[in-house]
């Protein structure tokens, strides 16, 4: 009888144990689409500022018609992703545009001085900042959730459970750069 309660006593730690893994991971889980939904939010939030700028920089630089493209198309692709590589390198790809539409309109002083264009200017600079905490946020969460699925014993429950590791939202090559200031 003693070892019947033994058995039945570890056979409950056991599901205990499995049922607390489980919804843990599941809560992490969730935790990773929320951060990565609110990676998504100013995302899209810097994407519908793009017009704005674009329209008011266009009767300034109207020469400059490539750099514009450029920042219409990576808008697009960014609009167009489905997935967190492509969002990611969409992303890049318009922060690149963004910089070169900004280095052209330091050639501009009546565009440095428009109101709309500094205002949108400024509402630019405060959604990367958002979007740079919440890719924080959510690698922080990707990597709570990775390291909870890869230590023993959970690794093994995980795995048949059916939990894989998630990819983080990574700085690219161009972002890792060594920044050089000159003063001439």
């Amino acid at each position: 009888m003693g070892i019947l309660l033994i058995f039945l006593a570890a056979i409950l730690l056991i599901a205990l144990y499995l049922w607390s893994l489980y919804n843990s991971l599941i809560t992490l889980k969730i935790r990773i689409k929320e951060a990565w939904s609110q990676i998504d939010v100013q995302l899209k939030r810097r994407a519908d500022l793009i017009p704005n700028l674009v329209a008011s920089v266009k009767g300034y630089v109207k020469h400059e018609k490539t750099v514009l493209e450029n920042v219409t198309k990576a808008r697009t692709a960014l609009m167009n992703a489905t997935n967190l590589k492509d969002k990611a390198v969409a992303n890049n790809e318009l922060a690149g545009a963004l910089k070169t539409l900004f280095a052209v309109a330091e050639n501009y002083p009546q565009l440095k001085a428009n109101e709309n264009f500094l205002q949108l200017q400024q509402e630019l600079t405060d959604t990367e900042d958002k979007v740079a905490y919440s890719r924080q946020f959510y690698n922080t969460s990707v990597t709570e959730y990775n390291t909870k699925i890869q230590v023993f014993p959970n690794v093994i429950l995980a795995n048949n459970l059916g939990f894989k590791p998630e990819e983080f939202f990574a700085a690219t090559e161009e972002e890792k750069k060594k920044v050089e200031v000159k003063f001439d």
